[in-house]
């Protein structure tokens, strides 16, 4: 069976993560998330994968290839033009437009198939999904979710009418305001006749330009509400709370990886720690070949990953750092994620380290450290409060 995963997108939300890691290789411990949906899409027999790209293109191809490591067989999609010197420059033209490219170049969807977002995780039944879709006799069908009144306002909101059949959208509407508690998850069934609705050569959106026209047009169209976790990472408050979920046990669809060397503490290969001098609590994950100097305190649940230097007296509270980052001493991070230059806090506020002169973080520890300024620990953390 065909699938297809939109992995074109810029992650504008998710930045400064997106400005050199696109969204669909983003790590949830360690493991980019456009790997879980391909082991997903196996699991149902889906093995004929066919990804869009555009921005940083060559980091999802160099990664992921043919498929034959996952058991899948893929194949990609740039969007967008190669200069003379061979550089690849992103012009992404739509969710929609992107399967219109494909099925122009080749008819490769000739039978039903399913389209996912490359940035959440999920354990959806596609083969029930898949199922229901048929039963309708739909050409379309978006996979909606029930969610809580409160949490309407940050969704597209799907309505239905009593058989099923979309009737119309709104777009994150206020909890009064809300016609429906149905969301979009982002996860489409489709039948190639789908592609009498999406024109060529234009840029077209699955959500902002095709399902209105399919309502518009009467079209057999249908949003099926179903039971399953879907951890979405669309903006960095999204993936913050991900990483969170998963160490605390909230989300399943994630193992910890590493070993547990005490309870709720897990560790790569060769973390250079003495234990019983840290000031730790669980869940924490540390990446391999991370040093925690004595006297640094880990609160969690918080997740440090490869490469790292924790140094004496830093704080890591509830806080995610990526790799070959240094976290000086006397800095304190409550509610944070560290990534590059780039410090950012759990509302997605950040602020940039160079620009600010904060010397407590680089992000290469494969270099020697620079030497810190004269200047106490306590004004370095005092300044750090200053600019989050």
């Amino acid at each position: 069976m065909k699938a297809m995963i939109l992995a074109a997108g810029k992650g504008t939300r998710v930045r400064p993560i997106t400005y050199t890691i696109p969204k669909p290789m983003i790590p949830i411990m360690q493991k980019p998330v456009m790997e879980f949906l391909l082991e997903l899409l196996r699991q149902h027999g889906f093995d004929q994968i066919m990804v869009n790209v555009s921005h940083l293109a060559n980091e999802i191809e160099g990664y992921f290839r043919d498929g034959q490591r996952f058991g899948v067989e893929l194949a990609y999609s740039f969007e967008g033009r190669i200069e003379e010197n061979g550089e690849l420059v992103g012009d992404a033209i739509g969710s929609a437009g992107g399967m219109r490219k494909i099925q122009d170049f080749s008819p490769f969807f000739d039978d039903t198939f399913v389209v996912l977002c490359g940035d959440a995780l999920i354990d959806l039944d596609l083969t029930e999904a898949v199922r229901r879709h048929r039963e309708k006799g739909s050409i379309a069908t978006i996979i909606t979710k029930t969610v809580p009144l409160k949490q309407v306002p940050s969704y597209g909101v799907v309505v239905t009418d009593s058989e099923g059949k979309v009737k119309s959208f709104q777009e994150k509407p206020s909890v009064e305001e809300a016609l429906s508690t149905e969301i979009n998850t982002g996860i489409y069934i489709f039948e190639p006749e789908v592609f009498n609705y999406i024109p060529s050569g234009v840029s077209f959106d699955i959500g902002g330009d095709l399902l209105p026209k399919l309502v518009a047009d009467g079209a057999p169209f249908y949003g099926i509400p179903m039971e399953f976790e879907w951890v979405d990472i669309g903006k960095v408050p999204d993936y913050w709370r991900a990483i969170q979920d998963v160490l605390t046990g909230v989300v399943n669809l994630v193992d910890i990886p590493g070993q547990e060397i005490r309870p709720g503490v897990y560790a790569g290969l060769n973390v250079k720690a003495n234990w019983d001098n840290i000031n730790i609590e669980g869940p924490v994950y540390i990446g391999g070949m991370t040093h925690i100097e004595d006297g640094a305190t880990i609160i969690g649940p918080s997740a440090i990953g490869n490469n790292c230097s924790i140094c004496s007296g830093a704080i890591v509270d509830k806080s995610v750092i990526f790799e070959y980052s240094r976290i000086g001493p006397g800095v304190r991070l409550v509610d944070k994620l560290v990534f590059g230059r780039y410090c950012v806090d759990k509302t997605g506020a950040s602020i940039d380290m160079k620009a600010a002169a904060l010397d407590w973080l680089i992000t290469d520890t494969r270099q020697e450290f620079p030497i810190m300024p004269p200047v106490e620990h306590r004004a370095i953390a005092e300044l750090l409060e200053q600019h989050i």
